[in-house]
């Protein structure tokens, strides 16, 4: 009997070149977040409530993670929620 492979789908090489490169993704993320949450608040998130909530929440996680050094799966799923949510949020407002 013949062992079948397994191929890597490619979110899970880019996440085994995030542990690789680890210290440089945290920073660069770090800056794309910090600063698209601040251009995402300065085009009138913070007018309402509940793009406050939508723009807010998302982005402290990311951050919190980010100085946490948690697990890089963790941080590049927050890291896509929250340049999304961000984006969504610009757009809407």
């Amino acid at each position: 009997m013949k062992a079948q492979e397994i191929k890597p789908s490619t979110w899970t090489k880019l996440e085994n070149l995030a542990n690789e490169y680890r210290f440089g993704v945290i920073a660069i993320s770090l800056l794309i977040i910090g600063c698209l949450g601040g251009v995402t608040m300065s085009y009138g998130a913070a007018l309402h409530t509940w793009s406050l909530i939508a723009v807010v929440i998302p982005t402290m996680t990311t951050l919190s993670l980010l100085l946490a050094v948690a697990p890089m799966k963790w941080i590049l799923n927050a890291f896509i929620v929250t340049v999304l949510v961000d984006i969504l949020v610009i757009l809407l407002v």
